[in-house]
C-alpha cells in the first residue's frame, strides 16, 4: 500500500507541472486581458501547486508512519506468535566468550571433522571448502568404491591409532588384502592463510601374495576437494608434467584467502580427474561411480574422464600406481599475498620434511598419553594399544555439524505448513559422536560421557565442545538430544527417526563433566589459565544451565515431592511389549508396563540429584546471589534423603530399587491377521492381567543408580544388598562385565517388538559399568563394614572389563558398542568409540572422588 501511493503522488505532481509549462511558455503576445486571465489561472495553478506539496507530505509522513507501524508493531507481533521452542536461549552465547576468539579459534579451524568418512577434513565453518579421501577396494573378484564408513564395506579394521584432536592423527584402514595408512598435518607459518595448511599423507600396500593377480597389483585413490558454498574450482589445465609441477587445483575464499592444492610423490603414477557442478556432497561416491561405469564401458579402463562439467565445486583426482606407493596431497592457504612463500611451504609439507615432522608428532602423542593417563608399568602392552587406540578415536571422531534439526509440531496447531514439525534455527555444533559408521551425529546423553575422557586431555576443546551443545538450548531451557544437522548428516538417518520431540528430555550427563571440572579446581588440577577459562566458562554458562535444571524439574517431575519421569514413552501401542523409553537413553529397558504420570523413574531422579548438586557447587564457587541458591541446596538434599529415597523406590524383600509405576507382569504376545490390501501377519501385545501402581520388579542398571550416585551410606545394611547383587552370577555378574538387566527379570534377553532384538536387557555396556566401577571404587575407600569386599568386587569387574575389550580389540580390531554377556563377544555397532573408550578410564582408575 505505501509503495502504491508514493507512485500515485509522483503522477499527480508530474501531471500538474505539465499544465503549468503548456499555459505560461508557449504564450508570446502580451495580451493584458489574458494576462490577467491567466493570473488568475496562475492563482489557481500555486493553489494547486501549494495543495499537492500538502498532499504529497502527507503522503510520505502517511508512508513513514505506515512503515513505523509495520516495522515496529507487526513485526513483534509476528514474533510473539513464533514458537517458543524453536526461539533461542535469550542469553550472551557461551562461543562469543574471548577465550573461543583469537589464537583458540583458529587453531582448530581445519580438522578431521568429517567422522562418517574414512578421510574428511573440514574447517569449522558453515559453507566449507571439504576435502576426502575415496579408494578401489577388491572383494571376490569384484571392485567397490570406498568412501563412507560403513559396515557392509567388511573392513577388517579402521581408525585412528594416534590423533590429538588438533593438528594430528594417524590411522590404519584394512581392506581385503590392501592396507592404508592415512596421516593428518596441519601447520601455521609465515605466509599461511587463517587456519594455517595441511598435509595428508597416504600409504598404499598390499597383503596379498598373489602377484600375478593384476587386481592386487595396483591402487586407485581418489582425492577430492569441494566447496559447500558453491563456489568454482580452478583446475590444473596446462598440461604440465605432475612430478614437475605439483598443482592440482587452487581457489580463493573470503576466509583463508587464495588456496592451492599440491601431490607430489617419488613413486611412478598416473593421474585423471572429475569435475562436477552439485549444491551437496553426500552423495559424491555415486557421481565419482557413474563416471568409472561409462569410462569402463566406452574405453574399458577403471578411469575418470579427464572433463570438468561448468563451474564446477568439485574436484575429483584419481592416483593409480603400482603397489605399494606413497603419495603426500598438500593444502597451502593464502596462497594470492605476495611473498606468500607456496613452494617453499608445499616442500615443507611433503617428502622428507614431512616424515619427520610425523615423526614427532607421534612421540608427543605418547608423551602425553602417558602424561594424561599414568598406566605405563601398570598394564600390558596390549592393553596400552588399546587405550591408546580409545584416546585417539574419541579425538578422531569429533565432527563440525551445521543445519536445522527438525522438530515435532502438531498439526492442529497455529503453525502454518503442511509437516508435522518446523525448523530450528540455523546453528553449529562442534561434538565428538558415538561411532563413525551408525552414528556419525552429535547425541546429548552420549555426550556427557565423551568428555569426561576429553577434558583430561585437552581442556580446552572440552569446553568448547561444551559450550556448542549449551548454545543450542531454546527459551524453555530445552536442548534436542539427537542432532541431525546437514545434509551428509541427514544422508545417515531414516526419515522416522528426524524429528525431535520438545516434550522429551535425555539424562543431562553434561553434569557428569562439570562435577569433574569443579572437583578439579577444588585439587587444584588445572593451570591458572586453565582455571581462569573453566571458571569464566561457569560463570557465562550459569543461566543456561540454570533453565536446562528448571526444565527438568518442572517438565519431567512427577506426582510426588521429588519424583521424576521420562516423557515420552506411548501409552497406546500395542506392538511393544513394554513401550520403551527412549529419552532414558536405555531405550527398551522394561519400565511400568502401562506409561502414565504415575510413574516414578528411578534413573531420572538420580540424575536430578547430580544437576542439584553441580548447580549448588556451582553457585558457592562463583558466589553468585541467585534467587534459586538455596533451592539448590534443598533440592539436593531433598534428593539425597535417603529414607524418602528408600520410601519411594526400595523393596525390602527383594534388597533391591526399582521404577515405581502402572505395571503387570502378565504380559505375552498374541499373533493377528491384519487384512487390507493384502493379507499381513502380526504380534500385537496381551495383557493378561489388570496393572496395578507398584514397583517395577526388575533388577538392573537402573536399580544400581542410587549405588552410581553414592546416596547409600557406607554403613546401611542396604549397601551389602547392592553388593550381593552386583556379585551375584545368576542375577547381573559375568566374567566380562555386568549385565544390563538381571537374569531373573521376566523380560532377560526377550524381544520388545517382533522385530527388534533385546538391546538393554542383558547386553554389557561400558558407560554404565564405568559408574558402577567409579562407585565401587568410591565405596572400597570409605570407612565401613562393606570396604574390603568392595574393593575385591572393584579389582575383579574391572580385571573382566578391561580383559574382555582387550581381547575383542584384538580378534576384530574394533571397539565394540556392547558385549554379549555369554562369551564376551562384541556386538551391536562397531567402530563404537564413544563411551566404549572409556575403558582407557578404567585403565587408568580415572573416577571422581
Amino acid at each position: 500500500m505505501a509503495g502504491s501511493s508514493r507512485s500515485s503522488a509522483r503522477s499527480r505532481i508530474k501531471s500538474s507541472t505539465d499544465t503549468a509549462d503548456d499555459g505560461t511558455l508557449r504564450s508570446t503576445k502580451p495580451n493584458l486581458k489574458l494576462r490577467r486571465e491567466r493570473s488568475n489561472d496562475r492563482s489557481l495553478i500555486r493553489i494547486l501547486n501549494v495543495d499537492l506539496k500538502i498532499v504529497l507530505g502527507i503522503g510520505i509522513i502517511s508512508c513513514l508512519i505506515i512503515f513505523f507501524l509495520i516495522h515496529n508493531l507487526i513485526k513483534p507481533v509476528e514474533e510473539a506468535e513464533r514458537p517458543r521452542v524453536v526461539t533461542p536461549f535469550p542469553a550472551p552465547k557461551l562461543m562469543d566468550l574471548p577465550q573461543f576468539q583469537g589464537e583458540h579459534k583458529e587453531s582448530l579451524y581445519w580438522g578431521t571433522y568429517r567422522p562418517h568418512v574414512y578421510l574428511g577434513i573440514r574447517a569449522r565453518t558453515p559453507r566449507s571448502l571439504v576435502a576426502g579421501l575415496m579408494w578401489i577396494g577388491i572383494k571376490d573378484g569384484r571392485y567397490f568404491m570406498r568412501h563412507v564408513c560403513q559396515d557392509a564395506d567388511e573392513l577388517s579394521t579402521y581408525g585412528w591409532t594416534q590423533h590429538n584432536g588438533r593438528d594430528f592423527g594417524r590411522q590404519v584402514l584394512v581392506d581385503q588384502g590392501l592396507r592404508l595408512e592415512t596421516s593428518f598435518f596441519k601447520s601455521k607459518s609465515e605466509g599461511s592463510g587463517y587456519g594455517g595448511d595441511w598435509a595428508v599423507r597416504i600409504d598404499v600396500r598390499s597383503d596379498k601374495s598373489d602377484e600375478d593377480n593384476e587386481m592386487h597389483q595396483n591402487g586407485h585413490l581418489f582425492f577430492y576437494m569441494a566447496d559447500e558454498d558453491g563456489s568454482a574450482l580452478t583446475l590444473k589445465t596446462d598440461g604440465t608434467d605432475m612430478h614437475k609441477n605439483s598443482l592440482l587445483a587452487s581457489g580463493s575464499r573470503v576466509d583463508v584467502g587464495g588456496w592451492q592444492l599440491h601431490l607430489q610423490s617419488k613413486d611412478v603414477y598416473e593421474t585423471h580427474y572429475s569435475g562436477f557442478r552439485t549444491p551437496h556432497i553426500h552423495n559424491l561416491s555415486d557421481l565419482v561411480l557413474q563416471n568409472l561405469a561409462v569410462q569402463a564401458r566406452k574405453f574399458g579402463q577403471l578411469q575418470l574422464s579427464d572433463s570438468s562439467e561448468d563451474s564446477s565445486n568439485i574436484l575429483v583426482f584419481q592416483i593409480s600406481a603400482e603397489l605399494p606407493f606413497k603419495t603426500d596431497i598438500v593444502f597451502v592457504s593464502g596462497t594470492e599475498v605476495k611473498n606468500s612463500r607456496v613452494k617453499a611451504r608445499v616442500n615443507s609439507l611433503t617428502d622428507t620434511s614431512l616424515t619427520n615432522k610425523l615423526q614427532e608428532k607421534q612421540s608427543e602423542f605418547s608423551t602425553k598419553f602417558e602424561q594424561c593417563f599414568n598406566i605405563a608399568g601398570k598394564l600390558d602392552s596390549e592393553s596400552i594399544i588399546v587405550g591408546k587406540a580409545a584416546v585417539a578415536n574419541m579425538l578422531g571422531a569429533i565432527g563440525y555439524f551445521y543445519g536445522q534439526s527438525k522438530i515435532s509440531y502438531p498439526k492442529n496447531s497455529n503453525h502454518h505448513g503442511h509437516d508435522n514439525f518446523i525448523a530450528y534455527w540455523p546453528a553449529d555444533l562442534y561434538t565428538a559422536v558415538p561411532s563413525r559408521p551408525f552414528f556419525p551425529r552429535g547425541f546429548l546423553w552420549d555426550e556427557g560421557f565423551h568428555q569426561l575422557l576429553i577434558w583430561r586431555w585437552d581442556i580446552r576443546i572440552c569446553l568448547d565442545i561444551l559450550g556448542h551443545w549449551l548454545d543450542l538450548m531454546n527459551i524453555d531451557g530445552w536442548i534436542p538430544r539427537e542432532q541431525i544437522l546437514g545434509s551428509e548428516a541427514l544422508s545417515k538417518v531414516p526419515e522416522e527417526f528426524v524429528v525431535q520431540y520438545p516434550t522429551n528430555g535425555n539424562p543431562p550427563t553434561l553434569f557428569l563433566v562439570i562435577r569433574d571440572l569443579l572437583h578439579g579446581l577444588e585439587e587444584h588440577k588445572f593451570t591458572s589459565a586453565e582455571s581462569n577459562e573453566i571458571t569464566s566458562f561457569l560463570d557465562r554458562a550459569f543461566v543456561r544451565l540454570d533453565a536446562w535444571f528448571n526444565w527438568f524439574n518442572t517438565s519431567q517431575s512427577g506426582k510426588d515431592i521429588g519424583s521424576y519421569f521420562w516423557h515420552g514413552r506411548d501409552n497406546l501401542t500395542t506392538r511393544e511389549l513394554n513401550p520403551k523409553t527412549l529419552s532414558s537413553g536405555l531405550d527398551d529397558y522394561p519400565r511400568a508396563s502401562h506409561p502414565n504420570e504415575d510413574e516414578r523413574h528411578l534413573d531420572l531422579r538420580c540424575w536430578m540429584l547430580l544437576a542439584a548438586n553441580c548447580m549448588h557447587s556451582i553457585t558457592q564457587l562463583l558466589e553468585k546471589e541467585h534467587k534459586s541458591k538455596k533451592d539448590y541446596g534443598s533440592t539436593a538434599e531433598l534428593l539425597s534423603n535417603f529414607e524418602m529415597l528408600n520410601q519411594m523406590h526400595f523393596d525390602p524383600a527383594y534388597g533391591a530399587y526399582f521404577d515405581f509405576g502402572n505395571h503387570t507382569e502378565k504380559l505375552s504376545w498374541k499373533e493377528t491377521i491384519i487384512e487390507n490390501s493384502y493379507r499381513k501377519r502380526e504380534l500385537v501385545r496381551e495383557v493378561l492381567e489388570r496393572p496395578e501402581l507398584r514397583l517395577v520388579p526388575h533388577v538392573g542398571y537402573v536399580s544400581l543408580f542410587p549405588f552410581m550416585g553414592r546416596i547409600i551410606p557406607s554403613d546401611s545394611w542396604i549397601l551389602e544388598k547392592q553388593l550381593d547383587l552386583i556379585s551375584n552370577r545368576s542375577i547381573l555378574w559375568t566374567d566380562y562385565g555386568l549385565r544390563s538387566l538381571g537374569k531373573t527379570s521376566s523380560v532377560y534377553m526377550k524381544r520388545n517388538t517382533e522385530h527388534d532384538p533385546p538391546y538393554w536387557r542383558g547386553p554389557i555396556w561400558m558407560n554404565m559399568n564405568y559408574m558402577i566401577l567409579s562407585a565401587l571404587h568410591h565405596y572400597s575407600k570409605e570407612d565401613g563394614p562393606y570396604r574390603d569386599r568392595a574393593r575385591i568386587i572393584y579389582e575383579d569387574l574391572r580385571n573382566n572389563l578391561i580383559r574382555n575389550v582387550v581381547e575383542n580389540y584384538n580378534q576384530t580390531g574394533f571397539l565394540w558398542e556392547q558385549y554379549d554377556q555369554k562369551k564376551g563377544k562384541g556386538k551391536g555397532a562397531r567402530l563404537f568409540t564413544g563411551w566404549t573408550s572409556l575403558v582407557l578410564l578404567m585403565m587408568a582408575e580415572a573416577y571422581y572422588n
